[in-house]
């Protein structure tokens, strides 16, 4: 019933929230110097931005600056599998540049929350990114999602770039991304991935637990499925499929970090009200993205919060894929660069950095870690800090393993 009452509420908002919207086309044309009248089109703005979306954010990179030129971006589809799109941000340059992989979480919001780590790399780097579905869009006829069927999206991905690829895996998907290249290099797969750069990943969250791993381990795994995990309403494509819903991973997410949200909303409408546009269009942006909320077929949460989080599996040699253990010390060409932040509250120091350890095959040239100072979990790859001091070393590692 979770997902159903959820589904009510909404269904009860629309029609206050398109009342609202009228209220501010009316309101605007008179708005003027009239400080009330400003007050009241603010509120209502408020009111109608009030709610999450469910569909992904358009991507909206058109052009990046390839040294001196701007070049066109033009968004693709490479391949499409039910619950996943590889997307090619493909430019016409000169010079052919290392592909990249660009592995996206699935962890409550779509891809698009990389936007900024794409545009980055766009630059230097013929970029893919792995474009999660809403498991509510994806039909019951198309089976399940396991933690399996991730890591054989990210293998039969990188299978389509082709041999000589690199990867770049963000947050979550650092332990799929290990399990991938560990595979492929036990398989001697030509496609296996040249270098491998794991940002704020939680390979083992054992080291320093965070709020977020102590939450994960609270509670058996029982409970996380039969408090946590809904059906899918009827109305949608995903009918009845079980999911863990995007709105409860977000209000997680707000939770942790309330009064700075309850802060950037009072000083959205202080904004609004007093026609300061840059300032609330960037606020705007943000919370866009933010709340748009995508939700994770149930088997790969369930699976990913007891390998992951409770049973530490990939740390302690006992994780499996297709039946099979994986074997981290397989990796011996796929180049290894892990990157932490030092204030990251999501996933503590030490954490990513444990692939050294895993990946203990691979000769002292072919691996590098770099803890970046003064920048929580999302500095890590976005923001000023990431295109000035982590990127030059992403690049770099790219760049010798081309």
């Amino acid at each position: 019933m979770l997902y159903q009452a959820y589904q009510a509420h909404s269904d009860l908002m629309a029609p206050v929230k398109a009342y609202a919207r009228m209220a501010v086309e009316m309101l605007n044309g008179h708005a003027g110097a009239n400080i009330l009248v400003r007050n009241m089109s603010a509120a209502y703005q408020m009111v109608d931005r009030a709610g999450l979306t469910h569909t992904r954010p358009p991507y909206r990179i058109k052009s990046v600056r390839v040294g001196n030129e701007e070049v066109e971006v033009v968004e693709e589809v490479a391949l499409t599998m039910p619950f996943g799109t590889l997307l090619r941000f493909r430019k016409d340059v000169a010079t052919p540049q290392p592909r990249v992989l660009v592995i996206a979480p699935m962890s409550g919001h779509f891809a698009t929350l990389l936007r900024s780590t794409v545009i980055t790399l766009l630059a230097d780097h013929d970029v893919y990114l792995t474009d999660w579905h809403n498991a509510r869009d994806v039909s019951l006829d198309n089976g399940a999602f396991s933690f399996d069927d991730y890591v054989a999206h990210v293998i039969r991905f990188l299978e389509h770039i082709g041999p000589g690829a690199h990867v770049v895996a963000v947050c979550q998907p650092c332990v799929q991304a290990m399990v991938a290249a560990a595979v492929m290099a036990e398989d001697d797969n030509p496609a296996q991935p040249a270098s491998m750069t794991l940002m704020a990943g939680p390979i083992d969250t054992r080291i320093m637990p965070t709020k977020v791993n102590d939450l994960a381990k609270e509670k058996p795994i029982s409970w996380f499925e039969k408090n946590l995990i809904a059906r899918v309403p009827l109305r949608y494509k995903g009918a009845r499929r079980r999911v863990y819903p995007g709105f409860i991973q977000l209000s997680a997410f707000m939770a942790m970090n309330l009064d700075r949200h309850i802060k950037a909303h009072v000083e959205l409408f202080h904004h609004l009200a007093g026609g300061e546009v840059e300032k609330a269009n960037a606020t705007k942006a943000f919370y866009d993205e933010y709340f748009a909320v995508l939700d994770l077929p149930a088997e790969f949460y369930l699976e990913t919060v007891q390998w992951v989080f409770q049973d530490h599996l990939l740390p302690l040699g006992t994780l499996q894929y297709r039946g099979r253990t994986v074997n981290p010390k397989a990796i011996r060409k796929t180049a290894l660069l892990t990157v932490e932040g030092e204030r990251d509250d999501i996933c503590s120091v030490g954490q990513t950095m444990a692939a050294h350890d895993l990946a203990s095959s691979l000769k002292p040239f072919r691996r590098k870690h770099h803890l970046q100072a003064g920048v929580g979990h999302y500095g890590v790859f976005s923001g000023r800090r990431w295109e000035n001091q982590v990127y030059p070393i992403v690049r770099n590692v790219i760049l010798q393993n081309d």
